[in-house]
Parts: C-alpha cells; sequence; structure tokens
C-alpha cells in the first residue's frame, strides 16, 4: 500500500528555517516525480516545488526560489524541503504528493497525497 506522510511542520518566526520531510512506502521513490504542494487558508492549493525521477530536474515557485530546496534520499525512501527565511506568506498547509505517468507536477494531476503538515510563520 502506498502511503505519504509528511512531518516537520510548526511554529517558526520570520527569517527562520524548516525542514520538512515526506517518508514514502509501498513504491519505489525513484520512479516518480514528487512534488510539494501548500495551501493557505481562503487559497488554493498551489505547487512549491517538484523533482523529477531520480532527481534529475528540480523546479520551484517563483515565490520560494532561492530559499526552499527539494531533495531526495532514496535509501530513506524520504522527500524533504528545506525552507530559509521563512515569511508570514509562507504559512500554509504543505503537501507531498507522487505521480508516475508525468515527469512534472501540477495539482490536478498527481496520483497520491499526503495529508498535510502545518507551516506557521509568525512572530
Amino acid at each position: 500500500q502506498l502511503q505519504l506522510v509528511e512531518s516537520g511542520g510548526g511554529l517558526v518566526q520570520p527569517g527562520g528555517s524548516l525542514r520538512l520531510s515526506c517518508a514514502t512506502s509501498g513504491f519505489t521513490l525513484d520512479y516518480y516525480t514528487i512534488g510539494w504542494f501548500r495551501q493557505a487558508p481562503g487559497k488554493e492549493r498551489e505547487g512549491v516545488s517538484c523533482i523529477s525521477p531520480s532527481g534529475g530536474r528540480t523546479n520551484y515557485v517563483d515565490s520560494v526560489k532561492g530559499r526552499f530546496t527539494i531533495s531526495t534520499d532514496s535509501a530513506k525512501n524520504t522527500v524533504y524541503l528545506q525552507m530559509n527565511s521563512l515569511k508570514p506568506e509562507d504559512t500554509a498547509v504543505y503537501y507531498c504528493a507522487v505521480r508516475r505517468d508525468r515527469d512534472y507536477c501540477s495539482t490536478n494531476g498527481m496520483d497520491y497525497w499526503g495529508k498535510g503538515t502545518l507551516v506557521t510563520v509568525s512572530s
């Protein structure tokens, strides 16, 4: 059974850092496209970052470029999102998701989703 479980969220002050983890099971991570998404209160879910199978290509939404980094650890079947220089507008529930059929991410095209982890950036 394929599972995705996010962790690492919490309350952080502006300018701080967090590392989100997405522990996966039931499939081989290297064969999947993996994305981090977020949904802020009252807003639509948006893509934050995406990594193609085996980490060949990464991309980021403009608002997090230079601050967030996506990575994978195949041995641990885990995906990470390192978030630095956090801003209040980064406050959201963060989700990881995967798909097998394409090497890009889309909010409506992912096959499996985790339940999310809440990140709150506030002083």
